[in-house]
């Protein structure tokens, strides 16, 4: 297996949701190869840092959102 083929699954590997074969040849590259062992390790700790992170969607204050809909209603009936 080539190092172009364990990136294009490696999302997949990560979240183990490849087939048990495939993982092995995974495995079995990884075991000689630095540089895919490395982007892996930085790929698991991004999930990690990323996988605690709350995706919080802001309140658009009222008049901010009046405003905003009176601007794009306007902009419609201009253009249609």
């Amino acid at each position: 297996m080539k190092c172009q083929e364990i990136l294009e699954k490696l999302s997949e590997y990560i979240d183990k949701e490849v087939d048990p074969s495939l993982c092995d040849e995974i495995e079995r590259h990884i075991e000689d190869c630095e540089p895919c062992v490395a982007f892996i390790n930085t790929l698991r700790r991004t999930v990690e840092l990323f996988g605690g992170v709350k995706h919080v969607t802001p309140e658009i204050p009222p008049d901010v959102s009046d405003k905003l809909n009176a601007f794009l209603k306007e902009k419609i009936i201009r253009n249609p």
